[in-house]
């Protein structure tokens, strides 16, 4: 009678080891990422503002190609670009032939949206607000369901163009265009 206890043991122990297997923690990168200015990427909207022309100020999406499309110059890189880069670029492609000593400001209208899968009430796309955590996302898509892991997510995010995943606390904050996955718990 010991043996099958025993071996049932055993095997109840071999299963939630296997599942441990998959675990992934954030790699130094993911943290970083945060403290690292914001660099722009498909479907954030850019308020640029050229003073004393009000033709040229107005919003700019990042289309999917990582562009925008700005008046008298044309197609200009914003993917993985931070503001300020985009404000130099549009200064000095618009002081070569265009305007004399242009003063352009450019901020951040909306960012990209993040994405929250897995166990909550409703999956979807759902937009970023700064300040936000994986649970605040979570709560934006109807919270747990039942059988949710309520402790830690697993984190897909584009650090310099290399996608990683990572697992960590629903406290964590998120960043723009992140996809959260809320797996299922085990018991």
């Amino acid at each position: 009678m010991k043996f099958p206890v025993a071996l049932s043991l055993a095997i109840g122990v071999s299963i939630a080891l296997s599942a441990c297997s998959s675990y992934r923690p954030a790699p130094p990168a993911f943290h970083e990422a945060l403290n690292a200015p914001y660099r722009l990427g498909a479907g954030d909207r850019i308020r640029v503002t050229v003073f004393e022309q009000d033709s040229l100020t107005n919003t700019y999406v990042v289309d999917q190609g990582g562009y925008i499309a700005f008046p008298l110059v044309g197609a200009i890189a914003a993917r993985g670009k931070t503001v300020k880069q985009i404000e130099q670029g549009l200064a000095f492609s618009l002081a070569n032939g265009f305007l004399r000593n242009p003063d352009v400001s450019v901020e951040i209208d909306t960012y990209r949206p993040v994405f929250v899968m897995g166990e909550v009430g409703s999956s979807g796309q759902y937009s970023y607000v700064p300040g936000m955590t994986a649970q605040k996302a979570i709560a934006s898509a109807g919270g747990f369901s039942p059988r949710a892991n309520q402790t830690d997510v697993d984190i897909t995010r584009d650090i310099n163009g290399e996608v990683m995943t990572g697992r960590v606390r629903i406290t964590d904050p998120l960043l723009p265009g992140d996809t959260v996955y809320v797996r299922e718990r085990l018991f």
